[in-house]
């Protein structure tokens, strides 16, 4: 693809397409009808925070993409998405804003037109990028969308909520390192690329446009392909300074590099089933992208700007031949090349070792603030708890002062009680005796009953006594004289018998 074909490529990426956003519920799980873009219906774990909001882009009631937006940042957090579809060759472009962002008690559940919107969305701007708010800066709107997965010329859906700030000459290197990748590596390694899930993002830094929208410190892509038996993941990485290339890494790599170390793919793409000959193939796609990039920028940094080039043109004589500038053009260009690759290779180690010695020193510094941070939490936490301690025990102490007035207290009650019993014992009156001494007249009263009760049994049992040897001596002399009349009647009749 032309310089030409590139700069037109940008000019309509400038452009948006009329799209269908819905805000999705914080409390839904996943994106609704959108979980259709991510691998097993599944959103990245890890990533949602507080001013992070869930949007399902549609277009003309189809799904195209799904995006997890930074109102605190203003730049997507990530966009994910499958087969993107071309617009419509007549659909009206235009920049698109989503209502409920800014409102969220607005009726509008559709993404609608940044200038209809500034009559009708009230606070319009408050919680996302605007167009204004890149106007006079040295930033473009770039999309992290990527506009083909195949060779075809697409333009993809477009929503400020989608774009990111960016350089024109990065915006236009990122677009050519995803076209790049779409077509030659990862595509042509996924069957038809039905199977293929696309998740790009961006990790804001600490500058800003305009103290409103957070330029990127580097924008990410990661591919999980889901082919039965042949799937793969992969991830990339491109910063934005001057003079990096795509670097290509692995999902669980690229996943530390994000905040919060999230998960991408739900079980890493299939990872104990992925293909390790694609993934190789897809590598060495990617290391010639990355020489190509190489070569363009080393082109543009050795060749001169046009300016420069008209100045030494006048420079030579008026008859010197055409051919002749060719030959000796050539020639220079011959004898220079093994010097200015050469030279390439030095600056290429140089910046090397210095980047590595930044990071190390970086790294370093991290650590040491990490350390000192650590030390003056603790010594914080100590000191906090120390007065929270020393607090306490002030409270506490009134408390205590109770506790051993009720404890002197007792202890004078129990010294009182035993100076009583030492004089009760000393005295010879024992507690015993005061106490039935005084309960005497309630024994004497309760006794008198009982007393009267005994005296009438016993009168009573003694006349009855009387009674019983009275009947008995009457009863026994009755006898008597009964059995002697019976012996004398007896007697009487035997003499009469003997008589006969």
């Amino acid at each position: 693809m032309g310089p030409a074909r590139w700069l037109a490529l940008g000019s309509l990426l400038a452009l948006g397409a009329l799209l269908e956003g819905r805000l999705v519920d914080e409390e839904d799980a996943g994106f609704g009808e959108c979980d259709q873009f991510f691998y097993a219906q599944t959103p990245p774990a890890g990533l949602a925070a507080e001013g992070h909001v869930k949007i399902c882009q549609r277009s003309e009631g189809t799904e195209h993409f799904a995006t997890l937006y930074s109102t605190r940042d203003r730049i997507p957090v990530y966009s994910a998405f499958r087969a993107p579809r071309s617009m419509p060759a007549d659909a009206e472009q235009r920049w698109l804003v989503e209502p409920q962002i800014d409102d969220p008690r607005s009726n509008l559940e559709e993404v609608m037109n940044e200038a209809d919107a500034i009559s009708t969305v009230s606070n319009l701007g408050s919680r996302q990028a605007l167009s204004t708010d890149y106007l006079d800066s040295d930033y473009q709107r770039g999309q992290l969308y990527p506009f083909s997965l195949s060779s075809d010329f697409h333009i993809a859906m477009f929503a400020l909520t989608n774009a990111a700030p960016m350089t024109p000459t990065f915006r236009e290197r990122w677009y050519m390192n995803l076209n790049s990748l779409m077509d030659r590596a990862l595509t042509p390694q996924c069957g038809s690329g039905d199977d293929l899930y696309i998740i790009t993002g961006a990790v804001p830094s600490d500058s800003k446009v305009k103290d409103k929208v957070t330029v990127p410190e580097f924008v990410w892509l990661a591919a999980c392909c889901a082919v039965p038996g042949g799937g793969w993941a992969m991830g990339f990485v491109k910063y934005t300074r001057d003079g990096d290339v795509i670097e290509d890494v692995m999902v669980k790599d690229l996943e530390k590099l994000l905040p919060f170390n999230p998960q991408l793919f739900q079980n890493n793409c299939g990872e104990a089933e992925q293909d390790t000959e694609k993934m190789k193939k897809i590598l060495e796609a990617v290391n010639q992208v990355q020489d190509e990039e190489r070569m363009v920028r080393s082109k543009e940094s050795t060749s001169p700007p046009p300016s420069t080039r008209s100045k030494r043109s006048a420079l030579l004589p008026p008859d010197a031949p055409e051919e002749r500038s060719s030959f000796l053009g050539k020639l220079i260009g011959f004898i220079a090349t093994p010097f200015i690759k050469l030279f390439q290779l030095i600056c290429y180690l140089v910046v090397g070792i210095l980047k590595s010695i930044l990071y190390f020193l970086w790294y370093v510094a991290k650590q040491v603030m990490n350390g000192i941070e650590s030390c003056l939490y603790r010594l914080g936490s100590a000191t906090l708890s120390y007065f929270l301690a020393i607090g306490e025990e002030l409270a506490s102490i009134p408390w205590k002062v109770l506790k051993v007035i009720v404890k002197i207290i007792r202890a004078l009650l129990r010294i009182l009680c035993c100076l009583l019993k030492v004089v009760c014992r000393i005295l010879g009156i024992p507690v015993r005796v005061l106490v039935d001494v005084a309960a005497f007249p309630v024994y004497t009263m309760g006794a008198i009953p009982i007393v009267c009760k005994d005296i009438a049994v016993g009168l009573g049992g003694t006349i009855s006594l009387l009674f019983d040897t009275a009947f008995g001596t009457v009863g026994g002399l009755f006898q008597v004289a009964f059995s002697a009349c019976k012996r004398i009647g007896y007697k009487v009749t035997f003499d009469s018998s003997g008589e006969l």
